[in-house]
């Protein structure tokens, strides 16, 4: 008899696991709390390991096809735009697969809902969990839309702000504020731009651009933002400008396009680890709901997709409950926590530079690391 399978949340992660339970012969479900689809329009960056449990999930060449392939990473003076050096990517999904893709988020949404779709998941949107019980042996849920169900695992898949785990443990894991933010922008790609690059500016901030289609990239600025503060939205587009104005000729020269404050993107940076197990019970946690973490390596929706890789492995194993998701905690927590480390790490040395600080060398590092195996 398959078991029966409740994911709360409509997000890559939720997309990403139900797939994967799906293949792996589970009866699957999902409820999403926006009527409306809210994805924003900018980009997201794929790297090996991300593009590795794409097509693990079989959605790997969509992907691709929906994206840009470039080369890797390349860091630049922001002055005169010269090489100061480069990581070329190296792809641990095999040699029909590049090492790095650009890929606008609401891309990625459309591959992954229409393989929903396609599986025929069963999919409530504008409905959430009113109650959840967990006696031992079942789930039981409220829905929110007046239904029930009983279900022999719920997974959490709700995001950094994750009300299913305020459900289990508490309000005591909360997304921290590091003191960072971001602004991202689509602009026209260059037609000879095929490696994301980064300019080298002042340390206090990260600029850089990443390509996303033949005709689109994405320009991202990280900058101190001291108290969390509150931006206007007629102001963001000038607040943006702020940001790069003054810090040299090169990355200047993209200042001037970013002109309607209603396509900027900015968000506060933050991150949350809650400590292993990320389960209580038939209840697991996985994504951002159990580890979110800045986006300087670019990691946070590839952590949450090889989430779902390893959960729907973990799950189809003739085992107890309690047992399978032990396992897949104990595979991806040490991974997911040391991605979030380093993701702050390089945050803290742009905000409080210090003498041994080394942000190309953790850079490569962690390219390594991200392709072994999970």
């Amino acid at each position: 008899m398959k078991e029966k399978v409740l994911i709360v949340g409509g997000g890559i992660g939720g997309f990403s696991t139900a797939i994967g339970l799906i293949k792996s012969g589970f009866d699957v479900e999902i409820v999403e709390i926006h009527k409306e689809w809210k994805i924003y329009h900018v980009g997201i960056i794929v790297q090996s390991n991300f593009v590795r449990a794409l097509a693990q999930l079989g959605v790997g060449k969509e992907a691709v096809e929906a994206g840009f392939a470039y080369r890797g990473w390349r860091w630049r003076n922001n002055d005169d735009g010269s090489e100061l050096g480069r990581s070329e990517g190296v792809s641990s999904a095999g040699p029909e697969y590049p090492a790095d893709l650009g890929l606008a988020r609401p891309a990625l949404h459309r591959v992954l809902y229409k393989r929903v779709t396609d599986l025929q998941i069963p999919l409530r949107q504008g409905v959430t969990f009113k109650t959840i019980t967990d006696d031992g042996d079942k789930v039981h849920v409220d829905f929110t839309d007046g239904t029930s169900g009983a279900y022999d695992l719920v997974i959490g898949a709700d995001g950094a702000y994750s009300k299913v785990r305020e459900l289990l443990f508490g309000s005591q894991w909360r997304p921290q504020f590091t003191g960072q933010g971001v602004w991202r922008y689509n602009l026209p790609r260059p037609k000879d731009l095929e490696w994301a690059e980064a300019y080298i500016t002042d340390r206090s901030r990260s600029i850089g651009t990443v390509p996303l289609t033949n005709e689109t990239m994405y320009i991202f600025v990280t900058s101190p933002e001291p108290g969390n503060p509150f931006f206007e939205p007629s102001t963001l587009a000038d607040e943006m400008r702020d940001r790069i104005r003054g810090r040299g000729a090169k990355v200047e020269e993209f200042m001037e396009q970013i002109t309607d404050p209603s396509l900027v993107v900015y968000r506060p940076l933050e991150t949350c680890v809650i400590p292993a197990p990320w389960h209580k019970g038939r209840i697991v946690l996985i994504g951002d709901a159990a580890h979110s973490s800045t986006p300087h390596l670019g990691q946070g929706a590839a952590m949450a997709v090889e989430d779902a890789v390893v959960l729907a492995e973990e799950l189809d194993k003739d085992a107890p409950m309690d047992d399978r998701l032990n396992a897949f905690v104990t595979r991806r927590f040490d991974r997911a926590k040391f991605i979030a480390d380093s993701s702050a790490l390089l945050g803290e040395w742009q905000m409080n530079p210090t003498p041994d600080a080394d942000p190309m060398g953790l850079y490569e590092r962690v390219r390594v690391f991200i392709g072994e195996p999970i």
